[in-house]
């Protein structure tokens, strides 16, 4: 078997863990259960982010008991408030996929509340880069989830430090790349989720395909690739909705400097790097504001290695390869610069003159 071979099992077991998290999380958003708490770093956690890691994380386990796993969330909260946590476990124990042996697969329901916890503490990992390490982020973009808009499941096979299967959920996203984005109220205000949520998977040197992420059309894998530009006028950015993280004000510099008029495509979540992968916009900036601020690994890994097999290119803001094996943060990068390889050289060059760097 060859070494892109042997990823098959991962990819496999990856995608169909993602999509029982994601279908978990719509039941969540449409139970209407968004008690949210806060962080230290004050953003929104939701019951969605502690149901969807306890599930895929019994997944891996199932499958790749001995692999270590970087998730964002951790159980101590669930353990200390009961009734947070029988609203998890509620959700989570009739959660399941329409396939019997897909369920199968990934070891079938969670037997209880206590495996539930113990499989949230699962990801712990401190992350490096010898052997095989899961990074997942179980909800990314939690404002865009609570507003009914767009936030993706998360995650990545990194084996000695190189990402090698990224797979991500988007259940808001539209499948027709050429349908317009909705921001907020799917669920609430737009009744119907018809037409929205794929499942996007990549093996590294083997292409990435999109599916649906549920219906009857759900098995059927398409192949996706960005945008062949004939110029680079022609060019869009994908940027956040909050400006929280990424400067807006250098963005629109950056453009500027590069000659691109056309509005930027704005969404929240890692479902940018989706979207430019399959060519609903073309460049993705993550300019932090912050000097010390460090990206996660989980945020960015699965992102990473669909934007790169879908034809594109993804650095830090000076040039510099993203380095996912120095533990649980790209500590040793800052900034993010995507964009299809043949401009993406041209990107960074007006990243570096509008930042001085």
């Amino acid at each position: 078997m060859s070494a892109l071979e042997s990823y098959a099992l991962e990819s496999l077991v990856a995608t169909h863990a993602v999509c029982r998290a994601a279908i978990y999380t719509q039941e969540v958003f449409h139970s209407l259960v968004k008690g949210t708490v806060s962080k230290d770093d004050r953003s929104p956690v939701t019951i969605g982010d502690f149901g969807a890691q306890a599930l895929i994380i019994a997944a891996i386990r199932h499958n790749f008991p001995d692999d270590e796993i970087a998730g964002e969330e951790e159980s101590s909260l669930l353990r200390s408030n009961s009734e947070l946590r029988d609203k998890v476990w509620k959700l989570v124990s009739r959660v399941h996929l329409s396939n019997p042996e897909e369920d199968l697969l990934l070891g079938g329901p969670l037997k209880s509340a206590d495996a539930m916890l113990d499989a949230i503490d699962g990801g712990k990992s401190a992350g490096g880069n010898k052997g095989r390490l899961w990074a997942l982020d179980p909800i990314d973009g939690t404002l865009g989830f609570l507003r009914g808009g767009q936030y993706a499941v998360c995650l990545a096979l990194i084996q000695d430090g190189e990402v090698v299967v990224g797979v991500m959920g988007c259940p808001n996203l539209p499948i027709d790349k050429t349908t317009p984005i909705i921001n907020s109220g799917i669920g609430r205000d737009v009744q119907s989720n018809d037409g929205l949520g794929i499942v996007v998977s990549a093996i590294a040197g083997r292409g990435v395909t999109a599916r649906p992420l549920t219906g009857e059309n759900r098995t059927e894998e398409q192949p996706i690739q960005m945008r062949m530009l004939s110029s680079l006028a022609d060019a869009s950015f994908c940027e956040g909705i909050e400006a929280a993280h990424s400067s807006h004000n250098q963005q629109k510099a950056i453009a500027d400097k590069l000659g691109i008029i056309a509005p930027p495509v704005q969404l929240d979540s890692a479902s940018k790097y989706v979207s430019i992968a399959r060519g609903s916009a073309d460049i993705y900036l993550r300019l932090p504001k912050t000097l010390g601020y460090e990206e996660k690994i989980w945020d960015h890994a699965a992102g990473y290695l669909i934007t790169r097999e879908a034809g594109g290119e993804v650095t830090d803001a000076i040039g510099k390869k993203l380095d996912f094996g120095k533990g649980r943060t790209l500590v040793m990068n800052k900034g993010i610069v995507a964009a299809p390889k043949a401009i993406h050289g041209k990107v960074l060059e007006a990243v570096r003159a509008v930042r001085g760097i």
